[in-house]
């Protein structure tokens, strides 16, 4: 088993269809082998959609790290204008599919962290990976802050036993920090760019 993270086109695919209820709005995905959550919406995930106030966001979002699409997905099924970016292949591919199938208008393409990105944006929405190890993690979360609008924020959810009280208060050292909500050990934080 590869990481869904790198591209390992041995893996074999096998693609299935996954239905799930986010705040009272059905989806259905794609997922495949080789992508996080390939059996359906992780908890993680879920608790990150069902704790933002969709009605609180405007402008440009991206949504970063965004595997088969379930958050920028959800996000533009709101009437919000979207940007999905991962590294790996198979995931932007079942994304594609998953816009298409759920209706909804976004632009998807790859980006090996920030290195397609040319825009500036209101908030960056991620589920980091956080299993690429600290160090591409540091870059993912805090060069989020050169591709934010002033005054723009990341919203991001972490699991308390993958390093969310010691990466918070890393964070309060570049922008305002404030817990959003915790459920069962997961944080959603936001981030403001000071």
């Amino acid at each position: 088993m590869g990481h869904y993270f790198e591209n390992d086109e041995l893996i074999k695919s096998d693609e299935k269809k996954v239905s799930t209820v986010i705040n009272g709005m059905m989806f259905t995905f794609w997922t495949d082998n080789n992508v996080f959550s390939k059996t359906g919406l992780d908890f993680g995930t879920r608790t990150l959609l069902e704790n933002i106030d969709v009605s609180k966001l405007s402008g440009k979002i991206l949504d970063f790290g965004c595997g088969y699409g379930p958050i920028g997905i959800y996000l533009a099924k709101n009437n919000l204008d979207v940007d999905m970016i991962d590294v790996n292949l198979r995931a932007l591919d079942l994304a594609r599919k998953n816009a298409d199938m759920n209706k909804v208008k976004v632009n998807i393409f790859e980006s090996d962290i920030y290195q397609n990105i040319t825009e500036k944006y209101s908030f960056i929405i991620t589920n980091p990976p956080i299993r690429v190890g600290k160090e591409i993690l540091n870059k993912i979360i805090f060069e989020a802050n050169n591709h934010l609008l002033p005054g723009g924020k990341m919203i991001l959810v972490i699991n308390k036993n993958q390093g969310a009280k010691s990466l918070m208060q890393d964070l309060a050292e570049t922008y305002q920090v404030k817990i959003l909500q915790k459920n069962k050990g997961f944080y959603v934080i936001e981030c403001e760019k000071r």
